[in-house]
């Protein structure tokens, strides 16, 4: 299974993600902003990366180009709970400036697990 790093202001939506990914055996640690997320990836080598666009302090895009710059192996799913509208054009943006998936709040926990296997595992079905 993969270690993966959440980043997202909302801790009751952290706390939601991170017992439904260590529930399938994923080792994962929260943070909750940008700097946080830089932080913690010097000592938690995450093999993917769940970054929200709208945070305090070092928002999603910034936080997403350091992660590609810094820790290039790093896969990086960009999530956003914004306006249809707008939280799509930002996730757009978030895929053309480094994240390898996007996904729209709220979103499955088949979406999010069946997106960080072909992640992790490029080759499964």
């Amino acid at each position: 299974m993969a270690q993966i790093l959440i980043a997202d202001d909302e801790e009751g939506f952290r706390f939601l993600l991170k017992r439904m990914l260590e529930t399938s055996g994923h080792e994962v640690r929260e943070a909750a902003d940008g700097d946080a997320a830089i932080a913690a990836l010097r000592t938690f080598p995450a093999q993917v990366a769940i970054v929200d666009l709208f945070m305090p302090g070092r928002e999603g895009i910034e936080t997403i180009m350091e992660i590609r710059r810094r820790h290039p192996d790093t896969k990086i799913i960009a999530i956003s709970g914004g306006a249809p509208k707008t939280g799509s054009s930002f996730l757009g943006m978030a895929q053309k400036l480094g994240a390898h998936r996007a996904l729209n709040k709220p979103f499955s926990a088949d979406e999010l697990l069946v997106l960080v296997s072909h992640l992790i595992e490029p080759d499964t079905p």
